[in-house]
């Protein structure tokens, strides 16, 4: 299984892997974003403490036992037990948001244009993820795990 790993002595909180994000959901290309518009959010965060000197890049963790699938009364999140994935079809989704009231991370999130959840599915439509080919210091990598559990 492949996971984000991120080397927080490498990350610069510089967001462009919020921005690589926001770019691939919305098919357009960074410099082009519209800010402005609602829809262009990013399943992933940089946080910046008060001190500024720990940056916390936050992506989801696709957990062993993941709650957001277990809240999920419609059936729209659900993990491939081979890849480990945890992903959303949003054919399905209610908009109920009870997955973004059980991530213990806060990394489900409201759609704010179509009232569906959303969350990172590690780009699977893509070889590598927008943010790991994004990151400039090189801070974001995908790795292969052994065991099913990552530790967040």
């Amino acid at each position: 299984m492949k996971r984000i790993y991120i080397d927080q002595d490498l990350c610069e909180a510089c967001k462009n892997c919020v921005l690589a994000c926001m770019a691939n959901k919305s098919d357009a290309e960074i410099a082009n974003l519209d800010f402005s518009d609602v829809s262009n959010q990013s399943a992933n965060a940089i946080t910046q403490p008060d001190n500024y000197e720990d940056n916390a890049p936050l992506f989801c963790r696709h957990c062993d036992e993941p709650d957001c699938v277990e809240a999920c009364m419609s059936g729209a999140l659900t993990k491939d037990e081979e890849t480990g994935i945890v992903s959303i079809d949003e054919d399905k989704c209610a908009g109920c948001w009870m997955c973004v009231m059980s991530c213990p991370y806060g990394l489900a999130f409201k759609d704010k244009k179509r009232n569906v959840a959303f969350k990172c599915d590690l780009c699977q439509d893509q070889e590598k993820p927008s943010c790991i080919e994004q990151c400039p210091t090189g801070a974001i990598k995908l790795i292969e795990v052994e065991d099913k559990k990552v530790v967040g």
